[in-house]
């Protein structure tokens, strides 16, 4: 199976949208596509998605044969206008996302979420780990995130790579009024952490083999 991440495209937002209501049923407000815009355009904020190529339909060959055909034609009419091109969102399904904000020296998580169909299969920590690394590139010092109180399975994850609880937000989830854990890594630059976090990626690499054997990244 061939695998993308690459920065977020505003093409990405109905999907991305289906992935956020359904890793996060209960939330409120959800996102809306103006909301998920505006970040993409917010200087601060740094959204990647992971998007699995799939096959064109019938009627997509046939609508990629007309806009060929439609390049031809424009060479010799070019005051002639045959419509857009097919969008590339339709040749990828995005499977899984993930935003962060930097903050003076500080990365702060966003949102990580993944279609409840792709759970298991290291994509999720794979995308943490690309936070990480985009991370120390935006010379960011630390990274820090939100997290339900109730959401062991994710606080065990972050834990695993070097997040300690620092705090609790006091009815942080508006849905239900639950307590959010805040968590935050040690130095990123710190020889310790950084001899774990590497030690943790070869791990996940070995783990996750063919994954990271098709693997494409676009995130520049």
């Amino acid at each position: 199976m061939s695998y993308i991440i690459r920065r977020m495209q505003e093409r990405d937002i109905p999907q991305a949208l289906e992935i956020d209501r359904e890793a996060f049923p209960t939330q409120w407000p959800h996102p809306s596509y103006s909301s998920f815009k505006q970040e993409l355009r917010n200087r601060l904020a740094c959204y990647i998605v992971v998007a699995e190529p799939k096959e064109p339909t019938l009627s997509e060959q046939v609508t990629d044969n007309k806009t060929l055909w439609q390049k031809f034609l424009r060479l010799f009419d070019h005051n002639h206008f045959f419509g857009e091109e097919t969008s590339q969102s339709s040749k990828e399904y995005i499977i899984a996302i993930a935003g962060f904000w930097i903050m003076v020296d500080e990365a702060h998580i966003t949102t990580l979420a993944i279609r409840n169909a792709y759970r298991r299969r290291g994509i999720g920590e794979w995308l943490l780990i690309q936070i990480i690394e985009m991370a120390a590139q935006f010379k960011a010092n630390v990274v820090t995130l939100e997290a339900r109180v109730s959401n062991r399975e994710a606080q065990a994850l972050y834990e695993k790579y070097g997040f300690h609880k620092v705090g609790i937000r006091r009815a942080y989830y508006t849905d239900n009024g639950e307590d959010a854990v805040i968590m935050t890594t040690d130095s990123l630059t710190s020889r310790n952490f950084q001899a774990h976090f590497q030690n943790l990626k070869q791990t996940h690499q070995h783990r996750w083999e063919e994954l990271y054997a098709s693997e494409k990244t676009k995130v520049a």
